[in-house]
């Protein structure tokens, strides 16, 4: 009868170990998942903090009128008297020669966006966080680019983009932020996130 005490202790005990060990390997996808981010991030060259902050871009939209070229030499004054021929009379008003009209811009879900002459479209939007600020231009080409990346006081900024349709912008500091841009499903796509916070 003295074998009796100890059989509950030792099944108790072999139930804990076991349900340790199950719960252990359940939760290990989990516990290594942010390690190969933290791999990634920690391979990226740090970023100097300007001495002076970058400029942020106007928000607003002006069209850009190119300088016409000219590709012939100026003309030679010359001395010879030339009569010019009498002016008729038009009933039409003097039109100016066509020229290529930049693509006006329109605000789709908060981007704004205008269209190539090459068809191609292209959404500009400023996402601010603590952190500071990023601007991201995304193609309906499917390519995703950074424009600027303007850390707050006290913050550094790193971009990780392994694909052209994909990119994150960290804020790293005493917060940490996240600017996730994707173009999916025919349109871009940001999610903002705060880390650890």
């Amino acid at each position: 009868m003295r074998s009796s005490w100890w059989a509950p202790l030792v099944g108790w005990c072999v139930a804990t170990a076991s349900s340790i060990v199950l719960a252990s390997m359940a939760i290990l996808p989990v516990l290594r998942a942010p390690v190969v981010e933290d791999r990634a991030l920690s391979q990226l060259p740090s970023a100097e903090l300007p001495s002076l902050p970058t400029p942020l871009p106007s928000s607003t939209i002006a069209p850009v009128d190119p300088a016409p070229t000219t590709s012939r030499p100026a003309p030679r004054p010359t001395t010879s008297e030339t009569t010019a021929p009498a002016a008729t009379a038009s009933s039409r008003p003097a039109t100016r020669p066509s020229r290529s009209t930049t693509p006006t811009a329109t605000i789709e879900d908060g981007w704004t966006v205008t269209t190539g002459t090459d068809g191609v479209r292209s959404y500009v939007r400023s996402f601010r966080v603590a952190g500071g600020q990023a601007v991201i231009r995304m193609t309906s080409a499917g390519v995703v680019e950074l424009v600027t990346a303007t850390p707050a006081d006290g913050y550094a900024v790193q971009t990780v983009q392994n694909s052209p349709d994909n990119m994150a912008v960290y804020f790293n500091g005493n917060r940490n932020f996240i600017v996730h841009a994707i173009w999916w499903d025919d349109r871009p796509f940001v999610q903002v996130s705060e880390v650890g916070g």
